[in-house]
């Protein structure tokens, strides 16, 4: 069934805001603490992999607080001339998983990085292995949503954020690739890292964001109990008197503050049967977005966002996007 408001609502739904004061500087003072680490990317080309048609690089940086962040780098065998690259975010619970997860963009004739998940890759679905030194202090429900919320500066998604950042840079220092044309992308979690990397990393030339998280989250856990957001609403049960404590922590890394900042052109794409992040909370982003920018809409889709029919989508738009 459809979850949210009537489609013509939704394409003119454009919320205020709740922005913290000094957001800009937060998120200024905060990389310029990550870059006093020295970014030390690290490729190593693997021989193993039994794929003729791509270079497999096992990659790795310093993200946040210069703890590594791994990942791989995958770029089209033969390739004579640095290629444009697509860096890649994941999805909630996931990690980089395999080389072979990842050969779309490669087939396309991409490059590809993609950035491992620091803390998360158990989740059952795709594997990954870079840990988050930093926990936090204070109450948190089991997951990500709540870990370090009582204070921005210790907040889960600010550390991964800033990987996020990083790993645009760690892509644009490798040689096969032209750090002049790289684009963001992800879906749901990975959607609103690639928003977030949109609006804060230097270099980004374009973006293409399937049903992001971690947007619009006030109007969020009010309207859905599905996961992961049911981890907020667990959460305010136990702790109602920290309600306003979380959710103004959360302020500083809510989509809709990041797509204000974003000017790139960003594909996005929506399900309407979306009971994860409903459709709602991404038009607010979309509508929010401040760079030129395009939508599919997916009147019969749930959390996949189109699944392999939107990436059929982004084949086609970013072939058409002119990235020099």
């Amino acid at each position: 069934m459809f979850v949210d408001m009537p489609l013509a609502q939704l394409r003119e739904y454009r919320p205020e805001r709740s922005e913290p004061a000094g957001f800009d500087a937060f998120w200024e003072r905060t990389l310029k603490e990550a870059r006093g680490h020295a970014l030390a990317p690290a490729f190593t080309e693997l021989g193993d992999t039994h794929l003729a048609s791509v270079r497999v690089h096992d990659a790795s940086f310093a993200g946040f607080g210069g703890h590594r962040i791994g990942g791989w780098l995958l770029v089209p065998a033969g390739a004579a001339e640095p290629l444009p690259c697509v860096v890649q975010y994941i999805g909630y619970g996931g990690g980089r998983g395999l080389p072979h997860d990842w050969l779309l963009w490669p087939a396309a004739g991409y490059a590809t990085f993609v950035m491992d998940t620091r803390g998360q890759g158990a989740g059952g679905w795709s594997g990954g292995g870079t840990p988050d030194p930093t926990p936090g202090s204070g109450p948190e429900t089991p997951g990500k949503l709540t870990r370090g919320a009582l204070d921005p500066d210790e907040y889960y998604y600010r550390r991964l954020y800033t990987d996020a950042v990083r790993a645009v840079e760690a892509a644009r220092s490798h040689p096969a690739v032209d750090g002049g044309r790289i684009v963001v992308t992800g879906g749901s979690q990975g959607g609103g890292i690639a928003l977030a990397a949109a609006a804060l990393a230097d270099g980004v030339r374009a973006a293409m964001i399937d049903v992001p998280f971690m947007t619009h989250v006030r109007h969020a856990v009010e309207i859905t109990d599905d996961e992961p957001y049911g981890e907020l609403s667990r959460f305010f049960r136990s702790q109602p008197h920290l309600v306003d404590t979380v959710l103004d922590t959360i302020d500083h890394v809510d989509g809709l503050n990041m797509a204000a900042r974003a000017t790139v052109p960003a594909l996005f794409s929506v399900a309407l049967r979306d009971p994860i992040t409903p459709a709602s909370t991404v038009f607010a982003a979309y509508n929010h977005y401040a760079g030129p920018k395009d939508i599919r809409v997916w009147p019969y889709n749930g959390h996949e966002g189109g699944g392999a029919h939107q990436k059929t989508e982004q084949l086609r738009w970013l072939a058409e996007l002119p990235l020099s």
